[in-house]
C-alpha cells in the first residue's frame, strides 16, 4: 500500500531527500506522495524511511492503495530495472 503525508506535515523538507524512489514532491501546501511510485521502501529498506524521518508522524499507509508485498515488490522492479531488492527487504514479511 502507498503512504500518504496528511495536513499535519509542516514541510519541514526531511522527508523528500529520503525516498528512494523519488516519490515525495511539494504539493500545492505540503509535501504529497506519488502513489505509482511509492514501495514503502520495499526493495531498498526494511521500512519505510519517510516514515523514519518524519518528526510529527504524519505519514500512514494510503487506504486508497492497497498493495501486497509481491505488488510492492513488482513495482519496485518496474522502477528501477536489473536492480536487486536489498536483503533485509526481500526478507521483510508484513
Amino acid at each position: 500500500m502507498a503512504l500518504i503525508i496528511t495536513d499535519a506535515c509542516i514541510n519541514c523538507d526531511v522527508c523528500e531527500p529520503e525516498c528512494p524512489n523519488g516519490a515525495i514532491s511539494m504539493g500545492a501546501e505540503i509535501y504529497e506522495i506519488d502513489p505509482g511510485k511509492c514501495t514503502e521502501c520495499v526493495g531498498h529498506f526494511d521500512e519505510p524511511q519517510c516514515v523514519v524521518v518524519c518528526p510529527v508522524e504524519c505519514i500512514p499507509k494510503n487506504p486508497d492503495y492497497p498493495e501486497t508485498r509481491d505488488q510492492l515488490l513488482a513495482k519496485f522492479a518496474n522502477l528501477h530495472p536489473g536492480k536487486q531488492p536489498s536483503d533485509a527487504s526481500a526478507g521483510q514479511v508484513d
